[in-house]
């Protein structure tokens, strides 16, 4: 048995009024079990302010989580707001950690850091849940690389920190009251859980017409496309005006194809365009392998808020699910914004089924199994997307 509830505080300056808002909630919504969690989520003046620690030095159980700009739990969603998601179990063992800096090798210190719970285990873990920093030292396939490196064959779910900043330089990641700039936190589940994976992005039949292949590429560094320079390439499709690059295509998604992938399950990865270098070389935020193939997609506010609607009616016809965890990346809601600022959330708390506990919270990228190839899961690293874990 797995049991959830989501619970929240807005008083950011005094600690001991926002610990009694915690606890009366969490005292009507759960009875703890044997082994509890928390998944936290909260603006960072929560951080500032000493709250986030202090709530965590009294609750009676582990926590980990990240920064976000806005979020929203059952009956509730707000930007200074500090969120968190519980569960506790019997037959569910959670084990909380954190990593030494990622700076120095992003792989030793992932190890170091998972061998540490991993050794006292025989079997494993069911699950990973795993909170990155924001750094622009790597793309987002490095944090999956590393983590299937260390654990093979796990599913893993989870987001980059991110914040209300345009530069993200608030942003940090959580374990147990401290807070991180470089280092990674995560919980490794063990045990009776059944994670359940969806992935919304954009709707694919409403592609535009341009469309190429990755000729080459190292990482999230693409030189050419069609055998061109990357940046001659978008500039022959209308990106630039006079030479000058239009700042809207940070809104444009990409659909890549990465069909070179000894693991390839079939199902494109959305990429975001961040910028270029001076040589013309395209920087994107996460891998995008040579030889793949990709296609641009429309993304339009509509586009966005369909399909967080369309896995809202997946949601609710699960026959069984105890919980929800929700990270939509933060990219959509710049797009949504022109409609209302919290469309995406208030969408979701007011349509999701009122039994249903869950969180959800803005991330600067997503990370999420899309697939299960014969039993094995496809994690990947996205942009632009809602990535969705039923528990």
């Amino acid at each position: 048995m797995l049991n959830c509830a989501s619970i929240y505080a807005y008083e950011i300056d005094d600690p001991a009024i926002a610990l009694e808002e915690i606890k009366n909630q969490l005292d009507e919504k759960l009875i703890l079990l044997t082994h509890s969690v928390g998944i936290v989520m909260c603006h960072p003046e929560f951080i500032s302010s000493g709250t986030l620690q202090y709530i965590c030095e009294n609750i009676p159980f582990d926590v980990v989580g990240m920064t976000t700009a806005v979020q929203a739990v059952n009956g509730e969603a707000g930007e200074l707001i500090l969120t968190i998601f519980v569960m506790t179990s019997d037959d569910v063992c959670f084990k909380t950690g954190v990593t030494e800096r990622l700076d120095e090798n992003i792989d030793t210190a992932i190890k170091t850091a998972a061998e540490k719970i991993t050794w006292e285990y025989s079997e494993t873990p069911g699950l990973a849940i795993v909170f990155a920093p924001c750094m622009s030292k790597y793309s987002g396939d490095a944090y999956v690389d590393a983590w299937q490196k260390t654990i093979l064959n796990v599913p893993i779910f989870g987001a980059v920190a991110t914040d209300d900043t345009r530069t993200y330089e608030l942003s940090e990641t959580i374990c147990n009251g401290d807070s991180f700039k470089t280092e990674m936190s995560f919980v490794l589940c063990y045990g009776n859980i059944n994670p359940r994976f969806m992935v919304g992005t954009f709707p694919h039949e409403k592609a535009m017409p341009h469309r190429g292949e990755i000729t080459k590429s190292n990482g999230s560094l693409v030189y050419e496309i069609n055998n061109t320079n990357a940046y001659k390439y978008f500039e022959g499709i209308g990106f630039t005006n006079n030479g000058v690059l239009a700042e809207s295509y940070i809104f444009v998604p990409f659909a890549i194809d990465q069909k070179k992938r000894a693991d390839y399950d079939g199902i494109p990865v959305i990429r975001s365009l961040n910028s270029f270098t001076e040589d013309g070389t395209a920087v994107f935020l996460g891998d995008v392998d040579e030889g793949s193939t990709f296609s641009l997609l429309t993304s339009e506010p509509d586009d966005v808020l369909s399909v967080t609607r369309q896995k809202i009616e997946q949601i609710n016809s699960l026959s069984e699910v105890n919980g929800v965890l929700m990270f939509p990346c933060i990219a959509r809601r710049m797009m949504t914004m022109r409609v209302a600022p919290l469309i995406e959330l208030e969408n979701v708390r007011d349509t999701i089924r009122p039994d249903i506990p869950f969180m959800m919270g803005y991330a600067g990228g997503e990370i999420s199994p899309t697939l299960f190839k014969d039993g094995v899961p496809t994690n990947r690293f996205h942009n632009y997307s809602l990535i969705i874990l039923a528990v």
